[in-house]
């Protein structure tokens, strides 16, 4: 293989930073992230214990149980969509809907990632609530890009149907589920399907695509319910008599295996599993393997501030997420307000992009500085032919955002950033490799879309607790909101004191809306990102979405070292100063 030229970048903490700033930030960030570790167990314990013992009593794993006995011993379960519908009610009786109603998750089984899908049997019976649809296509949507093996396990009494109205219909309601199915089947996509409990309605559908379904001696799958048929035929039947595993395993064909219970239906589910053709990962790897960053991770913390005014070192966050620290730049001396580069995660290899922060170079005026976090001419031209390599080579990207959006005025305009913005959303509206958003603090305006926000597809999208999205800060959109009535130096115009009162007041309203939108946790309740995390944990999550890039063969073009693009490119930039 060529030569991938790698250096070490970054330094020790103490030449990072001094101790009492990094300190200081890592207090600031800790009680942001207990907060997110108080609201993740919330959401875990579902409609509580006396729902758990429920289940339990019925002689069956609570769903997140039968989860972790589904992944491998001794690994971690990463779940996406945790705090959808959080702070949510749903109906006359103000009902919560934890997580939706469903764990969506990348687990390891057998050694190989997969995708879980389980309805939770302790938050209604695990029924579908609004959005639970769009959260469960979400992961078949990340399953599908990335060919990983999808599990459902389903244990659902159909649609919450006080709110059927919010989850039935529309482009992406119950039944875009079904088409998920198909889409996946189509691609070959391996998908497994266990039933356990209720399955009902389109919760009834929801298995039958799947490639291998099994039933446990508790399940049944129906189009209509036991209730719905006494109704509707007076026919008094249990939805056991209706169809269960006599009747869908030895009479229907709907379903391939019947077992007596929970624990025999993961055990077979990770039989089949272990069938599948092993992971490709190792295979890029190479003789090479995974090592962790010279620089530990967790310091994550204490360097990136919890101000978003206050300015870091990139490199500084690079080298704690790439393989001992090592880190190819690419183009350092084009677009200052970007660091382009490739390094290695889990001994894979990975392309990335960070915004610059502080005070960068200005080509157009070599004495002078400007602002970094925000895109020039030179930056969305790097990012851009970036980008376009980084696909054409078949390397996985990961954006890391910390961005206060695209230059203004008329030396913007003059230099045609419209297009330069556009020529990058093509490239990254056509990339057909994978890619993985992290927004890290900022991330507003245009600039959220150019470092490929959610509207621009990544695979899979994570916040932090320092994120921020939105259009414009909360100052500056009520500065805007109020233009007319202020003067150039954004003093309130107008000497009347009660006028004068009510823009204050209005200013302050808007401010403090748009600060309270800006909350993470806002993002994801509403799926406007796939789940938040904490910092300490960004290297693992992104191990994990790097492999699942390199587990399956064959699907896309990933060339070797030797014949990349990003070489070439490498070649044609030295020399620009």
């Amino acid at each position: 293989m060529a030569h991938v030229p790698l250096h070490p970048i970054g330094s020790a903490r103490a030449q990072a930073t001094d101790e009492r700033a990094f300190d200081e930030q890592r207090q600031r960030l800790a009680g942001l992230e207990e907060t997110l570790r108080a609201r993740r167990r919330e959401v875990h314990d579902g409609w509580g214990e006396k729902y758990r013992e429920r289940v339990r009593q019925k002689g069956k794993l609570t769903t997140r149980d039968r989860v972790a006995q589904l992944a491998d011993p001794g690994t971690e379960i990463y779940e996406l969509g945790t705090f959808v519908n959080h702070g949510e009610t749903f109906g006359p009786s103000g009902l919560s809907s934890p997580a939706a109603g469903v764990v969506t998750a990348f687990a390891r089984v057998e050694g190989r990632w997969t995708m879980v899908i389980a309805n939770d049997n302790t938050v209604a019976s695990g029924s579908w609530w609004p959005r639970t649809p769009e959260k469960i296509e979400r992961a078949q949507t990340i399953a599908l890009r990335l060919r990983l093996p999808t599990i459902y396990l389903v244990d659902c009494s159909g649609l919450f149907l006080p709110e059927q109205s919010r989850s039935f219909p529309g482009a992406t309601g119950a039944g875009h589920i079904f088409k998920m199915n198909s889409l996946l089947s189509a691609h070959g996509v391996p998908q497994i399907a266990g039933v356990f409990g209720d399955c009902i309605a389109g919760g009834g559908y929801m298995p039958i695509i799947s490639d291998r379904v099994y039933m446990t001696e508790q399940a049944y799958m129906v189009i209509a319910g036991a209730a719905l048929i006494k109704g509707a035929k007076s026919q008094k039947l249990t939805s056991l008599d209706i169809g269960g595993p006599e009747v869908h395993v030895h009479q229907s064909g709907c379903a391939d295996v019947r077992v007596p219970d929970d624990e025999t239906l993961l055990a077979c589910v990770r039989r089949d599993v272990a069938r599948l053709p092993s992971s490709g990962a190792a295979f890029y790897r190479g003789d090479a393997g995974p090592l962790e960053p010279l620089h530990p991770p967790s310091e994550l913390a204490g360097l990136i501030p919890t101000d978003r005014r206050e300015a870091y070192d990139a490199h500084e966050v690079l080298a704690r997420l790439t393989d001992q620290s090592l880190f190819w730049e690419c183009m350092p001396d084009v677009g200052e307000e970007i660091v382009c580069g490739v390094g290695k995660v889990g001994g894979l290899y990975a392309g990335f992009v960070i915004n610059r922060q502080g005070l960068v170079g200005d080509p157009e005026r070599p004495d002078a500085q400007r602002p970094g976090a925000i895109l020039y001419r030179g930056g969305i031209a790097k990012i851009a032919a970036f980008s376009r390599a980084c696909n054409d080579d078949g390397i996985p990207l990961v954006w890391l955002q910390d961005i206060s959006g695209f230059d203004i005025g008329t030396e913007a305009e003059r230099q045609g950033l419209l297009a330069y913005g556009s020529s990058l959303i093509y490239t990254n509206s056509t990339n057909q490799v994978p890619m993985f958003t992290v927004l890290l603090r900022k991330c507003s305006g245009a600039g959220y879309y150019a470092m490929s926000g959610l509207p621009y597809d990544p695979v899979v999208q994570l916040s932090t607790m320092l994120s921020r999205l939105s259009v414009m800060e909360g100052r500056t959109l009520a500065i805007a909101t109020y233009n007319t009535k202020l003067d150039d130096d954004f003093e309130i115009l107008t000497d009347d004191p009660e006028e004068r009162a009510r823009i204050e007041a209005g200013m302050k309203e808007v401010e403090a809306r748009i600060e309270q939108d800006m909350d993470p946790f806002v993002a994801a309740r509403q799926m406007d990102t796939d789940e938040i995390i904490e910092l300490s944990s960004l290297r693992r999550w992104l191990e994990v979405l790097i492999e699942a890039s390199y587990q399956t063969v064959g699907y896309r073009r990933v060339k070797n070292p030797r014949i990349w693009s990003l070489h070439d490119l490498r070649e044609l930039s030295q020399g620009v100063r």
